[in-house]
């Protein structure tokens, strides 16, 4: 008798239900499907689910199962698309969570920036005029010192000790919440 003979007595006997005909499929076929699948997923419990996953569906569709190949080459083709399917899946699963975590982190660090923007202008506004005034042409106008200089009639040094003085008083405004920002 030829394996083709085989597989279709024994795929008669299953569709029939007998039990013993598909345990004997189950017995011969599950370890060489997970080796096979194992080299897709390497995984052994997943790779195991999978198998009694084919087999599961076979029984649950034995009645009505139509297989035009071998049965082994149907249940190793079956076994090849649910890893196939699986990795996809899994794949798919990691791009969603990896952009689940950049939008979460993205919208936290936007709400610490907005933050900080807002405490950096408040402690701004909280300076004496002058230094408020040197500041703002230094950082906001990206002036040079001399050019603060020349625009307020002041000397060099003023602008910058003007400018060190609000970047200390701006650095205690924050505290140590932002103290990595010196």
């Amino acid at each position: 008798m030829s394996d083709k003979e085989d597989d279709i007595i024994l795929l008669n006997l299953i569709s029939e239900g007998d039990k013993l005909a598909f345990r004997h499929l189950f017995e011969t076929y599950f370890t060489p499907l997970c080796r096979f699948m194992h080299l897709y997923v390497r995984e052994t419990t997943i790779v195991e689910e999978l198998a009694l996953d084919i087999f599961t569906y076979l029984w649950e569709h034995r009645e009505t199962l139509q297989i035009q190949i071998s049965l082994k080459a149907y249940l190793f083709q079956a076994a090849r698309n649910k890893c196939l399917n699986t990795l996809r899946q899994k794949i798919l699963t990691l791009r969603l969570d990896d952009a689940d975590f950049d939008i979460a982190e993205t919208n936290v660090m936007s709400l610490e920036t907005d933050e900080l923007y807002q405490l950096i202008q408040e402690a701004v506004l909280a300076l004496p005029d002058k230094c408020r005034e040197v500041f703002q042409l230094s950082r906001n106008e990206n002036r040079s010192n001399q050019e603060i200089a020349t625009q307020l009639n002041i000397s060099v040094k003023t602008v910058e000790a003007q400018v060190t003085k609000a970047l200390k008083r701006i650095k205690d405004f924050l505290g140590d919440s932002y103290s990595f920002l010196w």
